[in-house]
């Protein structure tokens, strides 16, 4: 798959999204940036990609975290970023400082919208299940959950200054209610994924991540797509069925048992409750009242309810 392309595509004839002049984006560390921007310049050695990275303390700290955890599995300890540059390699350092930044920027948020609490936790729940998807259809791990944790990074600030709009959106009933990107296109003429991509692209991010947000809302159509089923993006599509205070997918959770029959060997609710214990490990005091694995116990018990075929 050639990204590149794939970017242009998706953003060369889309026009720039208008945001609101007093929009106070969510701010991602400036090491997460400025990182961004030198990782792909041939000419800039590990030497200073590593001081980039040490000028920002709480991200050095979860870079040394993560590269000795039990996960990576090594030996002998790295004491330092370039060590973990040459163990993990430079783009899997990227992803894991984005996602490091963006859970950073996200609790340092406020929202008039939404309990930010609840949204947070549903932040990482989707990024979580977009990770444990990837294991199971061989896309990018690491890729998924960064871009699922960068999906819905602008709606708590568009929320903030475009209040009514989107609160006329939530009050819909649910069988009026169209999905959120939709109804942004309808209403501001840009949706927020397209605001998303143009954003990452101006940050240098990588194109497939920049594709996994452009296409999150495309739902199972990309992992029955064959040349995509095996990406990243597909599995942040599903992810990103998962309910959320926003109601951005109507119908989301019973698009997603879909997924047994076109995965095989697929569990879904084996994979939410895996979610849900990497949640209470990594939620650092997250609250998440209404965790996957529960929704979905609630829909197969009450099939009648959910449009499902009753068991005899």
């Amino acid at each position: 798959m050639n990204w590149t392309e794939l970017r242009q595509s998706l953003l060369g004839n889309v026009p720039k999204a208008t945001l609101p002049p007093e929009l106070k984006l969510p701010v991602l560390p400036m090491a997460v940036i400025e990182f961004s921007r030198k990782a792909d310049n041939p000419d800039v050695g590990a030497m200073e990609l590593a001081k980039v990275i040490e000028s920002d303390a709480g991200l050095t700290c979860e870079l040394l975290r993560h590269v000795n955890s039990a996960a990576v599995g090594l030996r002998t300890k790295v004491a330092g970023a370039k060590q973990a540059l040459s163990v993990l390699g430079i783009r899997n350092v990227k992803l894991l400082l984005i996602s490091s930044g963006v859970e950073r920027a996200l609790k340092a948020s406020q929202s008039k919208l939404i309990n930010f609490q609840v949204f947070s936790a549903g932040n990482l729940e989707r990024a979580l299940f977009a990770r444990e998807l990837a294991r199971k259809t061989g896309a990018d791990c690491e890729l998924a959950f960064a871009a699922s944790m960068l999906t819905d990074f602008l709606l708590p600030a568009l929320g903030n200054e475009l209040l009514y709009p989107y609160l006329d959106f939530i009050e819909m009933a649910d069988a009026a209610r169209p999905p959120l990107v939709q109804y942004e296109r309808k209403r501001f003429g840009w949706d927020h994924a397209q605001a998303m991509g143009q954003i990452m692209q101006s940050w240098n991010f990588p194109d497939d991540l920049v594709c996994a947000v452009l296409l999150h809302h495309a739902g199972l159509a990309l992992i029955k797509h064959p040349q995509m089923k095996a990406t990243s993006c597909a599995v942040v599509a599903c992810a990103a069925l998962i309910p959320d205070p926003l109601k951005q997918s109507p119908h989301g959770l019973k698009q997603l048992l879909e997924l047994e029959s076109l995965l095989p060997g697929f569990s879904l609710i084996e994979t939410a409750k895996t979610v849900q214990k990497a949640f209470s490990e990594l939620g650092q005091g997250l609250n998440n009242p209404f965790p996957l694995a529960r929704r979905i116990e609630k829909l197969m018990a009450s099939p009648c309810e959910a449009g499902l075929p009753q068991t005899v």
